[in-house]
């Protein structure tokens, strides 16, 4: 090579070096109504250079797209979960010094129990207010979806006269028809799904006897017990459950879109029940600044917006979309009951508690076919 070749190739070197700052400036730009200083938060960022991310959020294939566009300088490390699986992980990881920088999970009590435990580094988001309060807790732990608790249903195999609308309607439905809804019902399983266990103490919470009543119901009909959403609307899909009990309606939402067109979905008029996914930053952190950029990205109307198109709902009130706070709040008939982020989910992980809702949990769905 010669000394003019190496001249040039050092030119254009120095030139592709500075069209790569200048992109990166130009898309990791602080956002509208952000501080001057959170310029220095995307900098150090963009010097610490990674970002991993513990989730058990696996659909949005657009959010982590999108995240890297806006800020290339940071190179994302996104690790999909189960909901205890993630907990035991931060647990074992952070007990040898370092985990993750943010963890995402839709287990909200043991989301919420990690915080209490001392493993989430405070960061006051510029975005929380713009979020609900009952979204937020402690500046640590924050919600970032608005997802409804229904029911799913195989529409061809359930005739809409058949269709239940409360909890009080499965509960005849399954009396007065034994024969076609015997063994014909799912649900998570509370003992072995974190998620599962949250949605059912929170619905025993909301109404105990209601609640009971149902899993008596469900019990005596043959319930088949699930651990996972896929599963389960897989199942239902092929026709060998009919009904979903307590199943998140914007998982159900988005494989009705793609491929499971024969579901439909329910939001129980007596109450709803809709819980969020909570991140937190950990406390010993490797990336905090970029995991700051992570927080704020997904609070952000631009993050809410690829949430919503994803099914995952939006927290915001600027945000269209048929699952926010605004949209639920004006369907007729519908009372929407958030579960907040807040201490209160630490009560049902209380062994005593967990062990007592759980035996309660056996004794009803057990042994079916004697009841």
């Amino acid at each position: 090579m010669t000394r003019e070749d190496s001249r040039i190739k050092m030119v254009l070197a120095t030139a592709f070096v500075g069209l790569a700052c200048f992109a990166t400036a130009t898309l990791a730009q602080r956002p509208a109504g952000y501080p001057e200083s959170y310029e220095e938060v995307i900098a150090a960022a963009n010097r610490e250079g990674r970002l991993i991310v513990y989730s058990v959020t696996s659909s949005v294939p657009a959010l982590l797209e999108d995240f890297r566009k806006l800020y290339p300088g940071v190179q994302l490390e996104y690790v999909a979960l189960d909901t205890t699986p993630a907990y035991d992980r931060v647990v074992s990881e952070a007990s040898r010094g370092s985990t993750a920088d943010v963890v995402w999970s839709s287990a909200m009590d043991l989301q919420v129990k990690l915080v209490s435990d001392g493993y989430a580094m405070p960061y006051a988001s510029p975005e929380a207010p713009n979020l609900p309060s009952w979204a937020m807790w402690r500046n640590e732990a924050y919600g970032s979806t608005y997802e409804p608790i229904g029911f799913v249903y195989n529409k061809d195999l359930v005739a809409a006269s058949e269709v239940p609308r409360t909890r009080a309607d499965l509960v005849k439905l399954l009396a007065d028809k034994p024969s076609k809804f015997r063994d014909g019902i799912t649900a998570f399983d509370p003992e072995k799904s974190g998620v599962g266990y949250l949605m059912m103490a929170q619905d025993a919470k909301a109404s105990p006897s209601t609640f009971w009543s149902v899993i008596h119901a469900l019990g005596a009909n043959g319930l088949y017990p699930g651990t996972g959403s896929g599963a389960q609307f897989e199942r239902l899909a092929k026709g060998e459950s009919l009904i979903g009990y307590n199943l998140l309606t914007s998982y159900a939402k988005g494989r009705i879109k793609h491929d499971l067109p024969n579901l439909a979905v329910v939001l129980p008029s007596d109450y709803t029940l809709v819980m969020t996914r909570v991140m937190f930053i950990s406390k010993n952190a490797a990336h905090p600044n970029a995991a700051k950029l992570w927080i704020d990205y997904l609070l952000s109307k631009r993050g809410q917006q690829i949430l919503a198109k994803a099914d995952l709902g939006s927290l915001r009130s600027d945000v269209e979309d048929e699952a926010t706070p605004v949209a639920l709040g004006k369907r007729p008939g519908l009372a929407v009951r958030p579960i907040p982020v807040s201490a209160d989910l630490l009560a049902d992980l209380q062994p005593a508690q967990r062990s007592k809702f759980l035996q309660q949990w056996t004794a009803e769905v057990s042994n079916p076919r004697s009841k």
